[in-house]
């Protein structure tokens, strides 16, 4: 049965990114990038957390600059995958809102950075529904060697690969709340 399956990379741009976007240009397959900050040299930054999450956002942004999509996208940290309340403060919250952020979260996550058969965990968890958003990493030892064997697979098993954002993973988007932060946003 066919099914619709967005990729986005986190964590880089690393070595591996050229091999990565070689890779999914043989397939014709567009994707998005969600790149890191650079690490803070502040350190009172790094006693405020809530206003060191705003730095970093404002920070990364600048980084970005032109290469950045109109629509200011922003992917939270959640370690291991998990969405909970360590996603999100109050006031990173707010400065998403202001700044007209969009926040692309995900509904799928294989684990390429621990599980050797990550391959097999995202053909499942991508079967398993009608669109998928699939968070893998782009760097070596991670989402390389299987990304080679997953594009095929996945592509036999049916996957339509897009670039957009299922809207159940996109809470806020241009600054507007579409659905309850709350959950992401601790106490």
């Amino acid at each position: 049965m066919p099914f619709d399956l967005t990729l986005t990379f986190d964590n880089g741009p690393t070595e591996a990114t050229p091999e990565v976007l070689d890779l999914l240009a043989d397939y014709g397959i567009k994707t998005t990038f969600f790149v890191l900050g650079r690490q803070m040299a502040q350190p009172e930054l790094r006693r405020h957390a809530e206003r060191a999450a705003v730095a970093e956002i404002a920070d990364t942004q600048a980084l970005v600059g032109e290469l950045a999509r109109p629509d200011r996208l922003f992917r939270p940290y959640a370690n291991g995958g998990v969405l909970d309340r360590r996603v999100l403060n109050r006031r990173a919250a707010d400065y998403l809102e202001t700044e007209r952020f969009t926040i692309v979260l995900w509904n799928a996550v294989p684990r390429d950075w621990d599980r050797r058969d990550w391959v097999d965990v995202a053909l499942q968890q991508c079967t398993e529904r009608p669109w998928s958003l699939m968070v893998l990493h782009d760097k070596h030892g991670r989402v390389l060697p299987g990304l080679e064997q997953f594009l095929p697979l996945a592509r036999d098993a049916g996957a339509r690969f897009r670039q957009d954002y299922p809207d159940d993973c996109v809470p806020m988007r241009n600054g507007e709340v579409r659905a309850s932060l709350d959950p992401l946003i601790g106490k």
